[in-house]
Parts: C-alpha cells; structure tokens; sequence
C-alpha cells in the first residue's frame, strides 16, 4: 500500500497536499478498498465556506454510503469535476486523478491536529 511522505493524513483515511495556503484532499489507499464499483461522488460548490467537521463530499457504492468530513476550514476552490463522470478514480488513482477538491487553509493551526506519513501508517497498522 501506497503512502506517500509528501501528504498529511487523517484518522478518517484522507490525504493532503499543502501547497502555501491550499490543500488539495483525496481519500488515501487505504480507503479504497472500500471504494469499489462507486457509482457516484457528490462534492460540495466552488466557493463553499466548509467548517472543520463538517460533511464535505459522499461516495456511493452499490451498498455503500460514504460521508467524508472537513478536514480544515476554508473556502473550496477547485472541485475535481471528472469524478462526475468517472467516479471511480477514487478507487484506482487515490493519489492522482482521485482527488476530491482544492480548499484555501483559513485556520493554519488545523493543520498540527494531521498525521504524517510515518504516523498514518503507524495508524492504520493498529486496526
């Protein structure tokens, strides 16, 4: 399984790269198993303001609800449209084409509370 140190991680099995003050956020491979035969993803607007916690995006499978939360607080400003059409990318390219959305980081602080790769992998051997 696939890591990579460059991204910041949460309990919840997300990724994210921090460039400056943007985070791009996708679903680590770990998840993706879970992720198979989707049917849909369902993403919030360019320009919503999410709160940390808050609901930000849904997977479906053929018997599967997936609610993925806010991992930061900030704006959303890019969304990635493709998986309209090609939801599955979450599950085949977690890391590449699978990413959800692009987000301004409002509260940088938010960001001490993620675990590095180190730690997410020290994480996810507990389970």
């Amino acid at each position: 399984m696939e890591i990579p140190e460059e991204l910041l991680y949460t309990e919840e099995h997300l990724w994210l790269l921090v460039e400056g003050d943007t985070a791009t956020i996708g679903v680590s491979e770990y998840l993706q198993e879970d992720l198979e035969e989707l049917t849909s993803v369902e993403l919030p607007q360019t320009g919503d303001l999410l709160e940390l916690g808050s609901p930000m995006a849904t997977a479906e499978s053929i018997n599967t609800l997936f609610d993925f939360y806010a991992p930061l607080t900030g704006e959303v400003l890019e969304i990635n449209d493709a998986l309209e059409d090609s939801p599955e990318w979450l599950h085949h390219s977690p890391y590449e084409d699978g990413w959800l959305l692009r987000m301004k980081i409002e509260v940088s602080a938010e960001l001490e509370d993620l675990l590095e790769s180190d730690d997410y992998q020290d994480f996810i051997d507990g389970f």
